[in-house]
C-alpha cells in the first residue's frame, strides 16, 4: 500500500451524518494524520500500526513539521518486526497534506514528546486533534540493543493507544465524548 496522499483511497459516496464540525462519521475510511518534528519514527511506526490494524476504517498518513528526510532505520526494523510491510514509508513535510488534492483529514495526533522540549505542530482546520506524545526513540543513546529496545517500547505506546481509537463506536458518540476519549487514550 502506498504510503502518500498520492495513493490515497477515495472516499466512497454515500449519504452520511455529519457532526457540527464536519467529520463524516458514517463515510470510512477516516484519514488520520499523525504528527511529530522529523517524521522518521515515531509517527511513522504510528501510521504503520493503525493502517495495519483498522482495516477499512481508518487511513493513516505521516508527517513532519521539520522532516528529516529519511525514515530511521530502527523504526522500519521495528515495524518489520511486527510483521507489517515496510515499504514506501518516507519522511516528509506536513505542507503535503495541506496542498490541494490532499486527502481531507479526520483526526490529527502530535506524537511529540513535550518532555523533550520539542514544539509540537498544529494542524489548521477542523480536525478532532489529541496530543499522543511519546519519547522519541531516534534520539535516544545506548547501545544498539538498548536502542532496539527502546524502539520496541515506544511502539507498544502508540499500539496500545491506536487500540483505544480502532476499538471507539465512532456513531455512537458525540464529538465532545470523542474527543474525551481520544485525549484519555495519550495518557495510557
Amino acid at each position: 500500500m502506498k504510503n502518500s496522499p498520492t495513493g490515497a483511497r477515495s472516499r466512497p459516496k454515500k449519504t452520511s451524518d455529519r457532526d457540527k464540525e464536519g467529520l463524516d462519521i458514517d463515510v470510512e475510511p477516516h484519514n488520520v494524520l499523525f504528527l511529530c518534528t522529523g517524521n522518521s519514527a515515531r509517527s511513522i511506526m504510528a501510521e504503520a500500526i493503525l493502517n495495519a490494524t483498522s482495516g477499512d476504517r481508518f487511513r493513516a498518513y505521516s508527517a513532519g513539521s521539520h522532516p528529516t528526510g529519511k525514515v530511521n532505520p530502527l523504526a522500519l526494523a521495528q515495524i518489520r518486526k511486527a510483521g507489517l510491510p515496510t515499504e514506501g514509508y518516507r519522511s516528509k513535510s506536513w505542507d503535503e497534506f495541506a496542498r490541494p488534492g490532499a486527502p481531507k483529514i479526520d483526526f490529527v495526533f502530535t506524537v511529540c514528546s513535550d518532555a523533550a522540549g520539542e514544539v509540537c505542530p498544529m494542524w489548521p482546520g477542523h480536525p478532532i486533534t489529541a496530543h499522543w506524545g511519546v519519547d522519541d526513540p531516534a534520539s535516544f543513546k545506548g547501545t544498539d540493543d538498548e536502542k532496539a529496545r527502546f524502539f520496541s517500547r515506544i511502539y507498544g505506546q502508540l499500539h496500545a493507544r491506536i487500540r483505544i481509537l480502532t476499538s471507539l463506536s465512532l456513531d455512537k458518540l458525540d464529538r465532545t465524548a470523542l474527543q474525551r476519549k481520544l485525549d484519555e487514550a495519550g495518557q495510557t
